[in-house]
């Protein structure tokens, strides 16, 4: 494997694990969904100033014509973060795992239409597969309750504003560098899922010792880690890539649900894993020989 591609690689396995125990977290918190993710965004950019002042003093100024951007990512982060940590207090985990994880498509559809990029066929195969083989992975709940309902919309809903943020940070991070673009998204985050916290009346205080260990758990494992692996993958690698690669996040879940919360797959989830694996090599083989790359930030 080519060298530049070999660490972003690597940063999206990272990524997807640290991911992988996001639905994890949101369940064992008594707190609202929305307000587990404002907690999140809060404690990971608060230990993220840090690096974001260093950052400051080292690097040139960030240009001034290029900070809306990872504004509007946070913006879309908040949504995300909003939508899709309440769906799992309406919907079963696999269920919002699974819906949630269709960005691909939504990547891929924005991408082609309002980006102009070029995706091959073999690229349509194997996100099909991609998807498919998710929807055997969590589908025994999925296809026994096959009506959308109120968390299920939530999680589609949230892929929507998950698809908007991987888009706007692969153009982002070509001028910003991964520190100071996550602290940029974790204030604008922050601000937006506060504000929508106030709006549906939810407490920011009262909550038990084993949740605020959560909130801290969460902000450390799923947002500085997690995002961060994946921010840095998306200055490197096209959006159109690093999504469908996500794919794996809800195969992983499923295995770490094992010895977590006891929930032991079927020989059909074992079968989906494969296939959607195996989507998912298609659809970065379709890119190995693509000429335009995104540039090194």
């Amino acid at each position: 494997m080519n060298q530049n591609r070999f660490f972003p690689y690597i940063a999206l396995a990272i990524g997807i694990t640290a991911l992988s125990l996001s639905a994890m977290f949101v369940r064992w918190s008594d707190a609202p969904g929305p307000m587990t993710g404002f907690y999140r965004v809060l404690i990971s950019t608060f230990f993220l100033t840090p690096f974001f002042l260093r950052q400051q003093k080292i690097l040139e100024p960030i240009d001034k014509k290029y900070l809306a951007i990872p504004l509007i990512a946070g913006i879309f982060t908040a949504f995300d973060f909003a939508f899709w940590n309440s769906s799992l207090k309406y919907t079963t985990a696999a269920n919002a795992t699974l819906l949630g994880n269709t960005s691909p498509l939504w990547v891929a559809l924005f991408a082609l239409f309002f980006f102009r990029e070029k995706l091959r066929g073999i690229f349509w195969v194997g996100l099909t597969l991609a998807l498919a083989g998710a929807a055997l992975v969590m589908g025994s709940d999925f296809l026994t309750h096959p009506t959308l309902g109120v968390g299920d919309l939530m999680a589609s809903t949230a892929a929507i504003f998950y698809a908007s943020y991987q888009l706007t940070t692969q153009r982002g991070r070509r001028h910003i560098d991964p520190f100071r673009y996550m602290w940029l998204v974790g204030v604008s985050a922050t601000l937006g899922m506060f504000i929508i916290n106030i709006v549906l009346g939810y407490s920011f205080t009262g909550y038990s010792t084993q949740t605020w260990i959560i909130f801290f758990v969460t902000a450390i494992i799923s947002q500085m880690i997690g995002y961060l692996a994946i921010t840095y993958a998306l200055g490197h690698l096209p959006a159109s890539i690093v999504s469908p690669t996500l794919i794996g996040q809800p195969i992983l879940t499923t295995i770490l649900a094992i010895p977590l919360l006891g929930e032991i797959p079927n020989a059909i989830q074992w079968i989906g894993g494969a296939i959607a694996l195996a989507g998912i090599y298609i659809v970065n083989q379709s890119h190995l020989q693509t000429p335009e790359e995104t540039p090194n930030a």
